[in-house]
């Protein structure tokens, strides 16, 4: 059975659900709040079952063709000693290769390959929703009407939508300061060889991308609302990294006039239920693990094929593909949240103490323990890769 199905949010999730559910045969609708994409963003590391999920949709070359090169990655204390090295050739030769790639970069790949196939509405925006036995009724901002069978949220982390209709779904506040961007220019770099800087309350990332661009992220430690520590991102940025080498403060301060940057506080979205009645939250909406958990795309992805795979398995009965759904999502978001946190506290250290206990051990770690460390939160035991309910 065929359905109408609109996606609410045309971000990662949101067309990587679409891809799958056109490929069905169902007729979906895209609403975007923005006028139009654009290829710019921040860089996130696609790994894993992200990776293999890509191949089963067909992406691989233009996911390749995006990509940037990454081939070593140093851990660094900030007065540059090192204190792990890392080859992502060795690390990656247990699991699915990981591909380096903007925000921008991956969402190109997904929209391109999908554009034709589906109906995008730009500049739309869900003002109201009421749900009956025949499925849900949405008015848009401009005043517009549409029908659904179902309705998918994928509308980021902030989402009204889940703000309004789910109101035990509850965003937790990292208290971690995210900034990242691109910034263009030569450099003294190496291509491919990163730069990571493990700190009190704070990290730093340095990815040589190109000869002639570099992309920046790094967590800062900071409290209060997300407004007022947005308007002050870039002197939080250079305050805070102050006493670290000149080649470094250079950096950051060209990163801070002119470089491109997105700018918000960590959190995560933890939802005692991610369906009500005709209505399904995805990906950042929904169970926002934060870039901490470093699977934030993947997870996306995953929970984008998962969604289209029982609603293929409960073609005619929607209410039980989206139980199964949530049954097969919720240990799944438990473990990526639960490695944010873990992460959080094992890169960004809230005092002296720990980073001294963390440089100690990550510092004396062989390459088997350094490989399990990154690589084994990661990995999905076959039922969970297969959406087997127990």
């Amino acid at each position: 059975m065929k359905h109408r199905i609109i996606i609410s949010g045309g971000g990662i999730a949101g067309l990587t659900a679409a891809k799958f559910l056109t490929r069905q045969g169902h007729c979906v609708t895209v609403l975007e709040r923005a006028s139009s994409f654009s290829k710019s963003g921040f860089l996130i590391s696609l790994k894993s079952f992200g990776i293999s999920i890509m191949d089963e949709l067909g992406l691989t070359d233009k996911l390749a063709e995006e990509s940037s090169p990454s081939e070593f990655v140093n851990f660094r204390e900030s007065n540059d000693q090192i204190i792990q090295g890392i080859s992502y050739e060795k690390m990656n030769q247990h699991i699915e290769r990981s591909v380096l790639i903007t925000r921008g970069g991956l969402h190109h790949v997904l929209y391109n390959g999908l554009k034709e196939d589906v109906d995008f509405r730009f500049s739309a925006s869900i003002d109201k929703l009421t749900q009956s036995d025949k499925g849900v009724s949405i008015t848009l901002q401009d005043g517009g009407q549409l029908e659904a069978d179902l309705l998918v949220v994928s509308e980021g982390l902030r989402s009204t939508t889940r703000q309004r209709y789910f109101p035990a779904s509850v965003l937790e506040d990292f208290n971690v300061l995210y900034m990242g961007g691109r910034l263009k220019g030569p450099h003294a770099y190496t291509v491919g060889k990163f730069d990571i800087y493990v700190d009190v309350d704070k990290m730093l990332s340095i990815y040589p991308i190109a000869q002639d661009e570099i992309a920046i992220q790094c967590y800062i430690h900071s409290q209060g609302d997300a407004a007022s520590i947005h308007s002050r991102a870039n002197e939080l940025l250079i305050s805070s990294f102050q006493d670290y080498n000149k080649e470094i403060q250079h950096l950051l301060n060209r990163f801070a006039e002119e470089g491109i940057m997105f700018a918000d506080k960590m959190g995560m979205i933890n939802s005692p239920d991610l369906v009500k009645g005709n209505v399904v939250l995805l990906g950042d909406a929904g169970y926002c693990p934060t870039a901490l958990s470093g699977m934030g795309a993947s997870l996306s992805i995953y929970g984008a094929k998962a969604l289209a795979h029982f609603i293929r398995e409960n073609s005619n009965d929607l209410k039980t593909a989206c139980r199964n759904y949530n049954t097969v999502m919720q240990p799944v978001v438990r473990k990526f949240q639960a490695n944010a946190k873990n992460n959080a506290a094992s890169f960004i250290p809230d005092s002296e103490e720990k980073l001294k206990r963390f440089v100690n051990s990550f510092r004396t770690a062989s390459d088997l323990d350094v490989q399990k460390i990154m690589t084994d939160p990661i990995v999905l035991t076959e039922d969970q890769l297969k959406f087997r309910i127990s």
